[in-house]
């Protein structure tokens, strides 16, 4: 069963690094001198959100009680 943030109740959330030159254009255009985004999924691969900053990724995670979990 998801939550209201589709994440799944195993409260695990996985990070996973996305180079800017693999976006959309209008994605990369709000990027601005970012080079390194981290993409935060579910267990079930879906993603929930983009975000710049690694650190900033996993404070989103604790802050919602998730467990976040980096992949490479």
């Amino acid at each position: 069963m998801k939550d209201q943030f589709g994440v799944l109740e195993d409260r695990i959330v996985y990070l996973k690094p996305i180079d800017k030159e693999d976006l959309p254009d209008e994605v990369i255009d709000q990027t601005g001198d970012i080079e390194q985004l981290w993409s935060v999924h579910n267990s079930e691969g879906e993603q929930l959100a983009l975000i710049g900053d690694l650190e900033q990724a996993y404070d989103l995670a604790r802050e919602f009680s998730y467990s976040p979990m980096t992949l490479h």
